[in-house]
């Protein structure tokens, strides 16, 4: 069995899937990959199912030697490394990644995926509910059975396109975004240092509220916009709690939560308001590209 051997770490590396969905009402979100697209993508590339466990790396990326033949992929940010499409490493062969020259995060997915001890059904590390860690210099992953190694596979041109950031993230309203005034739509903000998986705190323009009566505690969800008394908005980010007393104005649309995975301190956010109409088929068209012969 081939295994992972962690030389240096980088920033915040951990090992995600794509979550453990359930378990809200015990008070612990469905957590897993930031950028849960480009995971599908990288499994995908080295002939996983979508949601097998990788390493995904923040910023700053690690040094990870094999002790077997292996067959590998980077997708997600530019760490200096070959992205979207995949390779063989060989035994005692070292991958190191740099710090990122786009986005946030890179995942590295291996044929097999990372076989650590499942908890409450996923492999995910969620720091805030103290399920596993952030790697470190000296840990050891096994990598699970993936069968004969198949040949190189390419990320396609038609469906990385489909994935670039554009000017604005696209949102829906949310239940409280009649408390508001039209100016969110038309301000632009910085994501704040102090953001972290529980949520991306951002800083600009006061976003006014029309009426300040008190709102009881609710269901917090993924990608949700709150506005705390201050006027700053928080993105309810993949370690979210899963309720909240705070109004929400927007939702991030489920084809666009990827891309709040490869914000990075100080980059700039502007928001898009589109009908569920709208989000549902910019949904459905990425999956259908996700389905496509772009991944040969």
């Amino acid at each position: 069995m081939t295994r992972i051997h962690v030389r240096q770490p980088g920033f915040q590396s951990t090992v995600q899937d794509l979550g453990r969905p359930g378990y809200g009402h015990l008070g612990i979100s469905a957590a897993g990959a930031a950028d849960p697209l480009s995971l599908r993508i990288g499994n995908l590339l080295v002939g996983n199912p979508e949601g097998a466990a990788a390493i995904e790396m923040t910023l700053t990326g690690g040094s990870f030697e094999f002790d077997g033949v292996a067959v590998v992929a980077f997708a997600g940010s530019d760490f200096g490394v070959p992205v979207w499409e995949s390779f063989e490493v060989r035994a005692g062969q070292a991958v190191t990644c740099g710090a990122t020259r786009s986005g946030a995060r890179c995942y590295l997915c291996v044929r097999g995926g990372i076989d650590v001890p499942p908890v409450l059904g996923s492999r995910s590390t969620q720091l805030t509910a103290g399920l596993g860690c952030a790697l470190k210099a000296g840990d050891v992953l096994p990598v699970g059975s993936g069968g004969a190694v198949s040949a190189p596979r390419r990320f396609g041109p038609k469906l990385l396109h489909s994935i670039l950031p554009g000017r604005s993230i696209r949102v829906t309203a949310g239940p409280q975004s009649e408390r508001f005034s039209d100016g969110f739509f038309q301000s632009a903000f910085l994501v704040s240092r102090n953001s972290n998986r529980m949520g991306l705190r951002l800083e600009g323009p006061c976003v006014e509220q029309r009426e300040r009566a008190q709102l009881l505690t609710e269901g917090a969800a993924l990608g949700a916009i709150q506005i705390p008394p201050d006027g700053q908005p928080i993105i309810l980010f993949v370690e979210h709690q899963t309720t909240g007393g705070y109004p929400k104005i927007a939702n991030i649309i489920a084809a666009d939560l990827h891309r709040i995975g490869q914000l990075r301190p100080r980059d700039e956010v502007r928001f898009e308001l589109v009908s569920m109409e709208q989000a549902r088929a910019l949904l459905l068209r990425q999956e259908q590209y996700l389905a496509s012969s772009s991944i040969r």
